[in-house]
């Protein structure tokens, strides 16, 4: 039925966005970096979104803190330990994390 599967996607697109803690942003324009819309920050947490929709086993995130200040790592390192717990596996590379960042890493 079209409607259980409308109703089955958007379920998923509104608990990826949960997950990633932009729910409340969910209709935002991105907007203009630097200038309008979402903050670098949320324009991460979003990419990871991008991704998660597809439904994938395994994430590849290549320093996804870099040009972050630390209070912004943070909560993007927060959005890749939800990602994790959620049974994902994750491989992330990061130069000079804090010691907060780098002790969030299981392995």
């Amino acid at each position: 039925n079209k409607n259980y599967i409308e109703t089955s996607v958007q379920a998923f697109v509104d608990e990826v966005m949960e997950l990633v803690e932009l729910d409340n942003l969910k209709d935002a324009l991105v907007g203009l970096p630097g200038v309008t819309g979402l903050s670098t920050e949320q324009r991460k947490r979003l990419t990871i979104a991008v991704e998660l929709v597809a439904n994938p086993s395994i994430i590849f995130m290549d320093e996804p803190t870099s040009g972050l200040d630390a209070r912004a790592a943070a909560i993007v390192m927060r959005t890749v330990r939800n990602t994790v717990d959620t049974g994902r596996t994750v491989v992330c590379t990061i130069h000079q994390p804090s010691i907060d960042i780098f002790e969030a890493f299981d392995e």
